[in-house]
């Protein structure tokens, strides 16, 4: 909107400044006219240059601090999905949450089937195979953030503040409830220093190649999910790692 106005306005005065010139301006002065003319030029060839690189900065800028902001609500992802995994609960306490990985360990287990007899009544037995699963080890959840940078994974980068976590439950089935998660944070935040008006524009994304909505989220409190609202786009790093 703020190109078009620039380019309407530079149109105005450039039709304004002929008008001028051919009636009321000396021929003598007409090169004083042209030089301003010619500095004008240049100055809203600048101002429309600079309005249209603004979005293309703003996307790319968007995107560095996104993908740091979504490196953490991974990291807590994962984290909850531990934490739920040995303890069958989540944590809204993210510093519970990371004395969690420092401390605890999953409990590694084997599942074998056990032949067993059962009587029928009447002399009657009949043979069946029961499953039993057996500890056989523990390991540490810490090996599962080896090189993630997990003690830091509260902060909000760019930010004085800290993501906060919330926890509920859902109506999955009726009468089965399911324990959920939700951790979010506004775009506002995130991109506070940036031109209001496109971050307004960005608040209001529906999707595609762009995250949807007012927030960056991971995890649902309306929903069972753990899935982040962010476009595949920022896992292509996760995928990179995991092939290598």
């Amino acid at each position: 909107m703020t190109t078009f106005l620039i380019i309407i306005a530079s149109i105005v005065l450039t039709g304004a400044a002929a008008y001028l010139i051919v009636n009321y301006i000396p021929k003598k002065s007409h090169w004083m006219v042209s030089t301003a003319l010619l500095i004008m030029a240049a100055f809203l060839a600048f101002k429309i240059y600079a309005e249209i690189l603004k979005p293309i900065n703003f996307n790319k800028e968007k995107k560095v601090r996104y993908a740091k902001v979504i490196k953490n609500l991974k990291l807590l992802r994962d984290a909850q999905v531990a934490h739920k995994k040995v303890t069958g609960k989540y944590n809204s306490n993210g510093e519970h949450l990371i004395q969690f990985i420092d401390t605890a360990q999953y409990a590694l287990t084997q599942t074998r089937n056990v032949p067993k007899t059962i009587r029928l009544g009447g002399g009657i037995t009949k043979e069946i195979e029961e499953r039993v699963v057996d500890t056989i080890g523990y390991e540490d959840v810490r090996a599962s953030f080896v090189g993630r940078d997990y003690q830091n994974m509260l902060q909000i980068p760019g930010t004085d503040e800290q993501f906060k976590i919330d926890i509920g439950e859902v109506e999955k089935i009726a009468g089965l409830r399911a324990a959920v998660f939700e951790i979010k944070v506004d775009k506002g935040l995130i991109l506070e220093d940036m031109d209001i008006n496109l971050v307004k524009q960005e608040k209001e994304a529906i999707g595609g190649e762009e995250v949807r909505g007012e927030y960056l989220r991971v995890g649902s409190l309306s929903e069972v999910s753990e899935d982040g609202n962010w476009p595949p786009f920022y896992d292509k790093g996760d995928k990179k790692n995991n092939e290598s």
